[in-house]
């Protein structure tokens, strides 16, 4: 009898509490946050942009998760996810590797000799940055994209880049730098031109586990795990 009440309780926390095992397709940045939100999900990780894709190209997962909100509202014009729900946001701060560095501010990615990472442009976060970049002079904006060395397919690339030492900084996000463990410094942008990041997630259509998409998604705004990552409320 212990047992079967014991095996009731964990189908009652799994799936946000449906018993459903949720396939969810999230935004990098959301690696470490999701899984602590629910445990017993199934996550695939990578950029929004190439998330969408997939679900365009036929991939049908429970519930979208994105680094933005454009992405899940071109999904469900068309046809292809319900209405999505923002239910965070995040800061993008320009990261170099902890201890000394030669950046202390977004006008030193001009320097000669600098090796910046930058997600692509169709990725959530290479957009954020590039709109940051918008806001400078011709000059500034040009120097500092000829020294950009790679665009990394999602942000976790970017990461992965600075915290190797394979590049001088990159544009993350401020949760991606709380997960480093100490192996990235944030740099602050100025204010105003702090681009405004609200994440998304939606309801794919055809799921079979409609009741419990809707749970986990209604449930991700406010969230005790996402705050715990760094994450803000939309």
């Amino acid at each position: 009898m212990k047992l079967a009440l014991a095996l009731v309780a964990v189908l009652a926390i799994s799936g946000c509490g449906s018993g459903a095992q949720l396939t969810v397709s999230a935004a990098a940045s959301l690696r470490d946050a999701l899984p602590r939100y629910d445990p017993g999900g199934r996550y695939s990780f990578a950029g929004s942009d190439q998330l969408a894709a997939q679900i365009r190209a036929g991939a049908r997962p429970d519930v979208f998760a994105a680094a933005d909100t454009e992405l899940p509202e071109a999904l469900y014009r068309a046809g292809l996810v319900e209405k999505a729900k923002p239910f965070a946001t995040n800061t993008l701060v320009l990261t170099v590797p902890a201890g000394p560095s030669r950046i202390e501010a977004l006008g030193d990615l001009a320097r000669p000799g600098v090796k910046i990472a930058l997600a692509a442009p169709g990725v959530p976060a290479g957009a954020y940055a590039r709109q940051v970049l918008s806001h400078l002079s011709a000059r500034l904006r040009a120097a500092i994209l000829a020294n950009v060395r790679t665009n990394e397919p999602d942000v976790g690339g970017v990461v992965g880049k600075v915290a190797q030492g394979a590049v001088d900084a990159g544009f993350v996000y401020a949760t991606d730098v709380r997960a480093s463990g100490g192996r990235l410094r944030a740099i602050a942008l100025p204010p105003a031109l702090e681009p405004r990041v609200v994440y998304a997630a939606a309801v794919v259509r055809g799921t079979k586990h409609e009741g419990a998409a809707r749970e986990f998604v209604n449930g991700l705004d406010g969230a005790k795990a996402l705050a715990e990552a760094g994450f803000g409320r939309p």
